[in-house]
């Protein structure tokens, strides 16, 4: 199977309009996808993207078009076609410069790789979740880049879990299948809700079965105390509610601010500062304890990962299926928390992002961790209609997915309508 063509586009969805996704600091995002589509000369195609919020996914876009020299004419028909066109996509000596290996031709390569991780599992016909699942021990480390990961953990040592993890997998497969993957919800959280919507929603999401939802804080402090006296009183003193500064804070004042709202009970609190500050989130996880530290959706790579667990710096990983480099990249990250004991809840929401990390966080139960306790999948409802197999969630349990591939191919009309800028819904056509 050889891939013979690429194709890129802009998609862009005016979510500012109702500031869905709005946060302390991203008051106004377009959810957008930079959307590639991998044909290979069998009939097969491969979908995927990486996430933005608006200006700047055309850079995206341009910066996937620069890679697809390293796609044409390449076989990646099973795990070692897939781990060689993430290493050649990853250690281009020139692009790499670039990076290495973070910002825009990270998140290009994310799209490039997914897409090709949904060509391979399609092809297999299987869901990824199962494809993954279906692999060897050796072949998972295979897929894994493992330079600059031996001093926290070797290739054997990964060996070593993932064997240690193949009792009752078949018996989690089927649980998964029969109950679905705990997830969370944020929906009722965005800070440019009401606290009247607030209240709804989050009284809805409990009456849907959820157990866990978050709030955005960080603007304003008697804003945040008053939301989330709202919302705790509205689902009990059983709910467990997270809250979420999304980068707002210095170190100083992530302590500050989030020690004010510990009367309320917050189950952790989520990127208080820069992602790139791993010293300042152990200091933060220090000062807060027993309130617990999660951060994630936009560390770099898999070794910035590595730092925050060796300096105990969170606990929870927080994987996003697009900020690194794809499906190969998360692989690493799971087998580094599962190393470390640290429990795995993915960021989600944006353009497909629950549709993909359901995949992840299943592979990580059957195959890696084999523990439930204290995972969860965030879940936004938001532009799932969108995707020819959305990401379902009942009783607060996401739905293992059963269709072949990652979940990442959206509706042609949707491609069409929402294409930046020429689409009718950004071109006054609508």
């Amino acid at each position: 199977m050889t891939i013979t063509a690429v194709e890129v586009l802009d998609v862009r969805f005016p979510t500012s309009r109702s500031l869905d996704g709005s946060d302390a600091m991203n008051p106004d995002p377009d959810y957008s996808a930079a959307y590639v589509v991998l044909r290979a000369d069998d009939g097969h195609e491969g979908h995927g993207f990486t996430f933005t919020i608006g200006r700047g996914n055309d850079i995206c876009c341009a910066a996937i078009e620069a890679l697809s020299e390293h796609v044409i004419g390449t076989d990646v028909d099973g795990p070692a076609g897939l781990g060689d066109l993430y290493r050649r996509l990853t250690h281009d000596s020139q692009i790499r410069w670039l990076g290495p290996e973070k910002g825009v031709m990270h998140l290009a390569a994310a799209a490039i790789v997914n897409a090709a991780w949904d060509l391979a599992s399609r092809r297999a016909g299987l869901p990824l979740w199962r494809y993954l699942s279906a692999l060897t021990p050796e072949e998972v480390v295979a897929c894994v880049d493992w330079r600059y990961l031996s001093d926290a953990l070797t290739p054997d040592e990964a060996l070593a879990i993932l064997r240690a993890a193949e009792p009752g997998r078949a018996e989690r497969v089927a649980e998964l299948e029969r109950d679905g993957y705990p997830a969370y919800t944020t929906s009722p959280g965005w800070l440019g809700y009401s606290d009247e919507k607030v209240v709804r929603l989050a009284r809805e999401a409990v009456a849907e079965g959820y157990t866990q939802i978050k709030l955005k804080v960080g603007a304003d402090l008697e804003d945040d105390r008053r939301r989330f006296a709202a919302a705790r009183e509205a689902v009990g003193p059983d709910v467990r509610i997270a809250v979420d500064a999304n980068q707002r804070w210095d170190v100083a004042e992530a302590i500050a601010w989030t020690s004010a709202l510990a009367e309320f009970d917050p189950w952790w609190i989520e990127e208080p500062t820069s992602p790139d500050d791993i010293l300042g989130h152990a200091a933060i996880r220090k000062a807060l304890s027993p309130i617990k530290v999660a951060t994630g959706e936009h560390v770099h790579n898999r070794v910035m990962f590595k730092q925050l667990l060796q300096a105990g710096a969170v606990d929870f990983v927080q994987i996003d299926s697009a900020r690194v480099a794809g499906v190969n990249e998360n692989l690493a990250i799971l087998l580094l928390a599962a190393k470390f004991g640290v429990p795995v809840c993915p960021h989600a929401g944006g353009v497909g992002l629950c549709e993909l990390v359901r995949h992840l966080s299943m592979f990580d139960y059957t195959s890696v961790s084999a523990s439930l306790d204290d995972r969860v999948i965030e879940f936004v409802d938001h532009l799932h209609e969108h995707f020819l197999d959305p990401a379902v969630v009942k009783g607060g349990r996401y739905l293992a997915p059963a269709a072949p591939g990652y979940s990442a191919e959206m509706k042609r009309e949707s491609l069409q309508r929402y294409a930046y800028p020429d689409g009718p819904e950004w071109s006054g056509n609508a």
